[in-house]
């Protein structure tokens, strides 16, 4: 039966299609890893031109309710959301283990350049060839992080062969290469080119990143890297004592307030 898509209530006629597609999705109609109906025929249905069903559609895939194949259409998303505790990433694949997650790690690339990614700037990394390992981490066979970790070039083989297996940090406290200092900053931004890539993700999706600094004894051992994760997949928590002095709990608000 065809429908008429209105603009009651002050709505464009996208946000009319969008509305009941999530409103379909909500009850079941259309359930997680379902094809919904193509361009053509929900333009159809609704009596409205392809570019409004594509917009509505569009929306829809940006904020992880579907996602589009090549070829095949698009379906609705089998959504996860995992939650971990603050950290630069998973601490070890035993400790995911413990929380309830089955892990895997993918080892996508060993390289050597210069980081190019300006956002780590704020680390002032060395203007040198580097060694970059990026790597696509699995929770329950669901990818949700990809991690670019630059290091310095002279680092062993012995400790590069285990990145395939093991997260950076857990292979260098193997090799007696102990991190002192951690530095790491929390923000939100859309997928870079290589993690729209690895999630396959619209362009413009918003991921949680973390970009971290790690520094061992030794002036010319410096770890610095980013993870992304696209927003509906992981988020970080963090708790503290609730006894803290005043004069610290006022301290931490007033960071909290200008972050």
């Amino acid at each position: 039966m065809k429908k008429s898509a209105s603009t009651n209530n002050g709505l464009s006629l996208h946000e009319v299609v969008r509305a009941e597609i999530s409103r379909r999705i909500a009850m079941g109609v259309y359930k997680p890893g379902d094809a919904i109906m193509s361009t053509a025929q929900l333009g159809e249905e609704f009596g409205v031109s392809s570019i409004t069903i594509r917009r509505a559609l569009r929306d829809l895939q940006s904020t992880g309710v579907l996602k589009s194949i090549p070829g095949k259409g698009t379906f609705v998303k089998n959504r996860f959301r995992f939650v971990r505790e603050l950290d630069v990433c998973m601490s070890s694949l035993d400790d995911a283990r413990r929380l309830g997650f089955r892990p895997k790690m993918e080892l996508i690339s060993i390289t050597k350049e210069k980081i190019k990614d300006s956002t780590l700037s704020i680390f002032s990394p060395p203007d040198r060839i580097l060694l970059c390992v990026r790597k696509l981490i699995y929770a329950n066979d669901v990818p949700i992080m990809y991690d670019c970790t630059f290091l310095p070039t002279g680092i062993s083989d012995a400790v590069a062969e285990e990145f395939g297996d093991r997260f950076i940090i857990d292979a260098l406290r193997r090799h007696k290469v102990n991190i002192k200092d951690i530095s790491l900053i929390i923000d939100a931004a859309p997928a870079s080119h290589e993690a729209r890539q690895v999630f396959s993700i619209p362009n413009g999706y918003p991921t949680l990143r973390r970009l971290y600094n790690l520094k061992s004894k030794s002036p010319t051992m410096s770890v610095i890297g980013v993870v992304e994760s696209p927003f509906d997949r992981l988020a970080c928590s963090f708790g503290f004592e609730t006894n803290m002095g005043l004069n610290r709990r006022e301290a931490l608000n007033e960071e909290c307030g200008s972050a």
